[in-house]
């Protein structure tokens, strides 16, 4: 589904990703991770564009996603984004942010964009507060929300941001079940986290980074019981304890 091959970019002299390669098959869930400034979240950006990158071939559903003449608004549709900071419209309502992207994107009428939203307002636990605003609502429902908008869009992926990192301790579960149950449906998602219960609990597979380079890229069981580098060993160390 997604295939990140041979990844390379640059802000100005500074190298931010190097040599980047890692495939995400259909219906599996690879969670990136890694210490800050390691290039996670800019790798994420690059699967659907948001990150342009000077060197490397990222395809998505068969989409190549660094070919110029590729449609990236129209690629965006049909992957999922969600954010650290949730970027939700302020000045609309729940119901309003979860149908505009559909009629305008998507082409759905009202009535179809309303329905299909709030079947997954309704499956993120959130349909009784459909018509407040966003600053009525606490982090984890706004990111909860920002998910029942992705997924409202029906998107061949789903690519999570640390998209708990803004939360606090106590909204963390309430995004990270929403989540679990979409790998449990087969959603296919790359999710960069440092939440480790949640890469143990559903992960297939974990992409370890440092410095902008993939430093590991294996099994999930193989990762936490014998990783193989020492940098991946100081590192699940230092976040599990």
């Amino acid at each position: 589904m997604i295939e990140i091959d041979r990844v390379s970019k640059w802000y100005g002299e500074v190298q931010v990703l190097a040599d980047c390669s890692t495939q995400v098959a259909r219906g599996d869930v690879v969670v990136v991770c890694g210490p800050s400034g390691s290039g996670k979240s800019t790798l994420i950006k690059t699967v659907n564009g948001l990150e342009p990158v000077q060197q490397g071939l990222i395809r998505v559903d068969g989409v190549t996603v660094t070919d110029r003449k590729t449609d990236l608004p129209q690629l965006r549709a049909k992957i999922g984004m969600v954010f650290q900071n949730f970027e939700l419209f302020p000045h609309l309502s729940v119901r309003d942010n979860l149908t505009l992207a559909q009629i305008k994107v998507l082409g759905r009428t009202k009535g179809e964009a309303t329905e299909r939203g709030l079947r997954y307002l309704d499956r993120v636990g959130l349909l009784a507060h459909q018509d407040k605003f966003p600053a009525q609502l606490s982090g984890g429902q706004q990111q909860r929300v920002a998910i029942a908008r992705a997924l409202a869009m029906d998107p061949v992926a789903m690519l999570f941001d640390e998209p708990t990192s803004a939360l606090d301790p106590e909204m963390i579960g309430e995004v990270l079940d929403v989540m679990v149950g979409l790998a449990q449906d087969g959603m296919t998602m790359m999710v960069v986290t440092h939440e480790m219960g949640f890469a143990r609990k559903v992960a297939d597979r974990i992409v370890f980074m440092d410095h902008g380079r993939i430093v590991e890229d294996s099994q999930a069981d193989a990762f936490f019981s014998a990783p193989r580098s020492e940098r991946a060993r100081e590192f699940l160390a230092k976040i599990i304890h």
